[in-house]
């Protein structure tokens, strides 16, 4: 008997070359009635895998929303170019509200959508008898856990993001469902007790040597995974401490307890086009020119680069179309050229605190599916058709980029020169304004694996991160920061690691601020850190560039937006918004 995940793999083109979920009207399996539609054992498996699609979609409102709000990522104006009505600033200044719609209105459709789908396949294969598709027992028991622990997930985003949300587990018995919101530990409750439930049943990564088998599937250690971020957030979702179990279950998945799993030797290894066989991976969506490829998109990835930059990349071709630049790193200097003082933001000078860090080399492209760095500064240059060297411009008036790490409208200003002004906002960018940078890799057009990176959701660094911050909080500084080392060794030459790692094994000194900081660079732009921050107490309290803090800390949670209240008017608005 062949192992579920090659079933799974037999049916992964069918169901990735299903279209995403951007009709949030649409109607699951609406043609096909669920007795004609399992005739076969692929047909089980691509109904088991059809709500993983959709989830994939799903990641850019998350991405803008965990990003866009908080300290280290930006998009202001740039010669005339998004401002879109002030919609940017609004998240940037946390002053959204009920007629906002937009991308927390997309995080609500979309998170209970893809929660209603798993409903929907979870009570269709509880009717199928395993037997007649020639599963075994546990096999089958592995893919009706699979719809759980996604649901799981669905519902830890939605405590992100809103706290105060209905239950629904059936897709054919509404009446099983709450029409209004529940209290935040009856999710919790129920996401902890599937999670836990679920973990028997699901595979284990056997061995080092990649993950491409098990890839786009939940195995023991992706819902362990998805235990330690509720528990990691529990003081946040429900007032209750429960970093002790965050510990315990972080500490078994990296002892082996879930499946075997190791830290790679460079950073970007789990972001790169093989990612499926990177052992650092815990959980990812595949991803591939021809079929998915939701991290390359304009609220993802792909906008994460200057508006030209298909000249100094050469991928004019490619399929996810040309680059913009949405995403910016927050600026470290003011716009005549004094470092600013924040203790937020300003990721680039917390990159730049230790010396030899390869991130920060400037992204290239070294031929052969390889890069170096990860961000864009400075000029960019190219060689031209002609063979002559040229820098890239900007895309509306006529000037060559030096990108800065400060927001003002630098144009064509030499690059040793800067501003008077003593300070910028939002509006006041150019498209110098900002470091762009490269988490996933834009290969060229004459590169064999352009665009085949997979999305990793999970991968083994976060979980050694949260225990060292359980460690951290316990008063365990030295064992959390040989956890840390452990990982931030990868990136700093071995005669800088001395200044960079953490004592004992370094000089460098750890506290809670470093830790939040630290968090900041190794998951920097993974659609994590607004929810770090209110962690840390700091999302509605601190300031950071060109945001003042909020008056109180309503703004936590997003307000359920006004055609949501209007589609069910037993909901009832968060604290502190309008009805």
């Amino acid at each position: 008997m062949k192992p579920i995940h090659y079933y799974i793999l037999a049916a992964a083109l069918g169901v990735s070359t299903l279209t995403g979920c951007t009709d949030l009207d649409e109607t699951l399996y609406d043609q096909v009635g669920t007795q004609n539609y399992y005739n076969t054992k692929n047909d089980v498996v691509r109904a088991t895998f059809r709500p993983f699609e959709h989830a994939f979609w799903s990641i850019q409102s998350r991405h803008v929303l965990n990003e866009l709000t908080a300290d280290q990522l930006i998009t202001p104006t740039r010669d005339g170019w998004w401002d879109d009505g002030g919609k940017w600033r609004r998240l940037h200044y946390h002053e959204w509200d009920v007629e906002d719609g937009g991308d927390a209105q997309s995080e609500w459709n979309g998170c209970f959508q893809g929660i209603m789908q798993c409903n929907y396949v979870i009570e269709d294969l509880d009717q199928l008898d395993a037997s007649r598709f020639g599963f075994s027992t546990a096999e089958f028991d592995n893919l009706k856990a699979q719809c759980r622990v996604l649901r799981a997930w669905f519902y830890i985003r939605l405590l992100d993001g809103f706290r105060n949300v209905p239950l629904a587990i059936s897709f054919n018995d509404v009446s099983k469902n709450t029409e209004t919101q529940v209290e935040p530990r009856v999710i919790f409750d129920f996401i902890e007790n599937d999670l836990k439930e679920c973990l028997p049943l699901l595979a284990e990564k056997s061995s080092l040597g990649g993950n491409a088998s098990l890839q786009g599937q939940w195995t023991k250690a992706g819902a362990a995974a998805l235990l330690v971020r509720l528990y990691l957030n529990a003081q946040v979702y429900i007032g209750e401490d429960r970093y002790a179990d965050c510990a315990k279950v972080a500490q078994d998945i990296i002892d082996g307890v879930y499946g075997k799993y190791a830290v790679a030797d460079r950073w970007d290894a789990a972001f790169d086009w093989n990612n499926e066989e990177c052992d650092e991976v815990i959980f990812g969506f595949p991803g591939a020119p021809g079929y998915s490829y939701w991290h390359y998109q304009g609220d993802t990835y792909w906008w994460t680069t200057p508006a030209r930059a298909r000249y100094y990349l050469n991928d004019s071709k490619c399929k996810a179309g040309d680059h913009n630049t949405k995403y910016a790193a927050s600026p470290s200097y003011a716009p005549n050229g004094t470092l600013y003082t924040y203790e937020l933001g300003m990721p680039i000078e917390k990159f730049r605190k230790y010396d030899g860090d390869v991130r920060m080399k400037l992204y290239k492209n070294l031929g052969n599916s390889t890069r170096e760095g990860m961000f864009f500064y400075g000029y960019l240059e190219y060689t031209d058709e002609s063979g002559a060297t040229r820098r890239v411009k900007a895309p509306e008036v006529d000037y060559e980029l030096y990108i800065r790490d400060a927001v003002g409208k630098f144009q064509g200003l030499d690059p040793n020169r800067w501003l008077t002004a003593t300070s910028s906002t939002l509006r006041d960018g150019d498209h110098n304004s900002g470091w762009h940078f490269a988490k996933y890799p834009f290969y060229s057009d004459d590169d064999a694996h352009q665009m085949e990176s997979d999305y990793t959701e999970i991968r083994l660094p976060e979980i050694i991160y949260s225990l060292a911050e359980c460690k951290l909080r316990e008063g365990k500084k030295a064992e959390a920061a040989r956890l840390l080392n452990s990982v931030r060794k990868r990136n700093y030459p071995a005669d800088k690691q001395a200044n960079a790692l953490y004592a004992p094994e370094g000089s460098a000194n750890l506290d809670m601020q470093e830790m939040l900081d630290e968090w900041g660079r190794e998951f920097f732009a993974e659609s994590r850190r607004r929810i770090d921050l209110i962690r840390y107490g700091k999302f509605s309290t601190s300031s950071w560039w060109d945001k003042t803090a909020d008056a109180d800390r309503h703004t936590e949670v997003f307000p359920i937006m006004r055609p949501i209240l209007n589609a069910n008017p037993k909901l009832v608005q968060n604290p502190g918004y309008n009805n």
